[in-house]
């Protein structure tokens, strides 16, 4: 089974054969029933779920803080079609941030990231 980092940005889940319950990152069995799951690529567009801010840099290693110095970020869950609420770090500023608001989320190395669906880097 493929795992949660993609090369192509996209978020490869899971979904049971039986119950239909889909989860973020992949797992070979369903938390709900146990059955298998197959491997299935989530949808890239969502919800904001809930956020905070990240205000102290995470434990190193793995955590490397940039030249620059650690600088908070918001971080939050988005919630797919699916119904899986995926980890994400928000690329948008904290002063942007609302509940609901559309993203689109992307794999990468690392936690995937979400930024305002629409919006072009």
């Amino acid at each position: 089974m493929e795992g949660p980092l993609s090369a192509d940005g996209r978020l490869h889940g899971s979904r049971c054969a039986g119950c239909a319950v889909a989860v973020y990152p992949a797992d070979p069995a369903c938390p709900r029933c146990g059955g298998q799951a197959e491997p299935v690529v989530l949808s890239d567009t969502g919800t904001l779920w809930t956020w905070t801010v990240q205000r102290y840099a995470p434990k190193s290693p793995p955590y490397t803080a940039p030249d620059t110095g650690f600088e908070p970020f918001p971080v939050g869950y988005v919630e797919l079609p699916e119904g899986v609420r995926v980890l994400a770090v928000l690329d948008v500023p904290p002063e942007g941030v609302t509940l609901g608001m559309p993203l689109r989320v992307t794999a990468g190395d690392g936690v995937p990231r979400g930024a305002v669906a629409g919006a072009t880097a």
